[in-house]
């Protein structure tokens, strides 16, 4: 005797598949959700201590934030060079102030090696 499929319809399958995913999906939903409650590497709150004697009164500091430390200038880099840099790094996207430039040698890395054996030529 042989076996026949139980349906052939695909929009039945497709239905079947959808709903075994989905309740494997939330069946690991709440596992997380349950491993999140049960974690054992989750810090351990600390009882407040109460103390009778005084009365806890919130404290409003006026101090003024410290000024930005002025940017540090290298010996050797010219200004000319930190606006290029500047500006290519602005025109890339990034908005923040620049806070240093330094030169890195890059003698003997690979992308020098392979931008001496893979010169690109202009026309």
């Amino acid at each position: 005797m042989e076996h026949s499929p139980v349906t052939t319809n695909p929009l039945i399958i497709m239905m079947i598949n959808m709903t075994v995913v989905f309740i494997v999906l939330v069946v690991l939903m709440y596992l997380i959700k349950l491993i999140h409650i049960v974690d054992p590497t989750k810090p351990k709150a600390e009882p407040a201590q109460e103390s009778d004697d005084e009365p806890l009164v919130a404290v409003k500091s006026a101090s003024a934030p410290a000024p930005a430390p002025a940017p540090v200038i290298e010996e050797g880099i010219s200004p000319e060079v930190i606006a290029a840099i500047s500006a290519a790094i602005s025109a890339y996207g990034f908005s923040g102030q620049i806070k240093a430039v330094s030169i890195v040698n890059h003698e003997n890395t690979p992308w020098r090696a392979s931008a001496r054996f893979n010169p690109l030529h202009r026309k």
